[in-house]
């Protein structure tokens, strides 16, 4: 085979360090795996270098960093015999070549020392496996066993030896495979897709958080249809969000149909990523929907309905977040609010009142963006007619939100009367009737019966306990 360089990739002053710091210790070092593959994608400047050195990946960033002008802390990872150094906003990661021998329950290999080859072997995909040398006597070279720089212009993703050996061994690279599918739009191969689909099983052996991770890497990318339809495919996707897998399919009744729910929550989240990176907004495209399996009824009077399936739904963001333990925070809560809310605007779409709009604007506070982001992304119709019908909707709306917030000032509002107030006219002590008077200024707000403003709340307020029996404080 012949020899290929690739010197302008390890141009930068580090390279040429930790090289002179392998010399020092007469090790041999390369550097691995994402670097190498988005330079040759021409991806951009790397966050993240991995370096492999055959013999002590810990020793060789130390002596790294004694090198560098700022000597920069050394993090010591000796459980998995790694360490890592910041330089210039890069990390840098070191490890030992290794070889790895795996048992059937567990993803946590036994590690041996070895060879270039043997840490090539044990890597995810071909494309990972590529090493660029750091040694003096051949600095730059490319190392590509599997010819992995064809199967980056192929745009193929396929491991390195026998994908069923590879995906059984550590279940997390069945993942990795499809998120990297995604992320670079490429093809995943026949055998690695058959094995991936004979070795779903073995997902159950990784953590939670792991599989949280990918799928987050997934939803990130540019179009998330393709991981999703792939973890559908080979039979991840029932493990790890059951919800989501149980809108599959069509059902018909007396000739009635209703779309599929599952194909439309991926075009949601794919018109969402025109929109929005955050990643958040986009899990609440893949969700809004996932409360009308449970709720999905046929009427012989009005077909099939989903009643309350956004008010299911939220309750379902609930469980799924907490079974895989995402974030139960202001990020689930955010979720569990734009599926919650995903319908009101569309309602509202066909007729725009200014009590709707202000119970809206209330209802979704600092959200009603995203929300309305939300509802935009949700139009999935291939009629142009109506595409652009329902978009001019959503602009009628958006203005109707601008005035109402201009002239209401509605959004995340509290009622001007406090309820300290409302005891000291009624001379009261705290009690349910405070609560009703509070409750009913906010409600006469919304419907646009008095302004929010503090004279005619007041006013209001003296009327509405008049009628619970209250009397005004002398």
């Amino acid at each position: 085979m012949q020899k290929q360089f690739f010197k302008e990739a390890i141009s930068s002053e580090i390279f040429n360090i930790i090289s002179l710091a392998s010399k020092e210790l007469q090790v041999d070092s390369y550097v691995i795996g994402g670097f190498v593959r988005d330079f040759f994608l021409k991806r951009g400047t790397a966050k993240d270098i991995d370096v492999v050195a055959v013999g002590n990946g810990i020793e060789l960033a130390q002596k790294v960093s004694k090198l560098l002008p700022n000597k920069p802390k050394v993090q010591v990872f000796k459980t998995y015999g790694t360490a890592m150094l910041r330089y210039k906003d890069v990390e840098i990661e070191f490890v030992g070549a290794r070889e790895e021998s795996y048992s059937e329950g567990s993803r946590n290999p036994e590690v041996t020392e070895g060879t270039l080859q043997d840490d090539q072997n044990r890597r995810d995909l071909t494309i990972n496996a590529l090493a660029l040398s750091l040694n003096e006597d051949n600095f730059g070279q490319l190392l590509d066993p599997f010819n992995g720089i064809d199967d980056l212009e192929a745009k193929v993703i396929k491991t390195p030896l026998n994908p069923d050996i590879t995906y059984s061994d550590d279940p997390l690279r069945m993942m990795r495979a499809i998120r990297f599918t995604t992320q670079l739009n490429f093809n995943i191969n026949v055998e690695s897709l058959e094995a991936i689909t004979r070795n779903a099983y073995r997902l159950k052996i990784i953590t939670r958080e792991r599989i949280v991770d990918e799928l987050n890497k997934i939803l990130a990318s540019p179009k998330p249809s393709i991981g999703f339809l792939l973890l559908e495919k080979t039979g991840l996707l029932k493990q790890i969000l059951p919800e989501l897998d149980a809108l599959k399919g069509v059902e018909e009744v007396e000739g009635q149909t209703h779309k599929d729910n599952f194909y439309h929550s991926l075009e949601v989240v794919d018109n969402i990523c025109g929109y929005t990176d955050n990643v958040w907004l986009r899990w609440a495209a893949l969700l809004h929907d996932i409360g009308k399996a449970p709720t999905k009824r046929f009427s012989k009077k009005v077909g099939w309905t989903f009643h309350d399936h956004e008010f299911v739904g939220s309750k379902m963001v609930y469980k799924l977040f907490k079974r895989l333990k995402m974030p139960m925070n202001n990020k689930m809560k955010f979720v569990q609010k734009m599926v919650l809310l995903s319908s009101r605007p569309i309602v509202l779409a066909t007729e725009v009142t200014d009590s709707a709009v202000r119970r809206l604007v209330f209802d979704a506070g600092d959200d009603i963006n995203s929300l309305m982001t939300l509802c935009e992304a949700d139009i999935t119709t291939k009629n142009p007619k109506k595409f652009k019908r329902y978009h001019q909707n959503f602009d009628l709306v958006r203005t109707k939100i601008k005035e109402v917030e201009e002239r209401d000032q509605v959004r995340n509002f509290q009622p001007p009367v406090t309820g300290e107030e409302i005891m000291k006219a009624f001379n009261l002590k705290p009690c349910r009737e405070i609560g009703q008077i509070k409750e009913a200024i906010k409600e006469a707000i919304l419907e646009g019966e008095i302004p929010n403003e503090y004279q005619a709340c007041y006013n209001f307020m003296i009327i509405k306990g008049n009628k619970l029996g209250l009397i005004v404080r002398s």
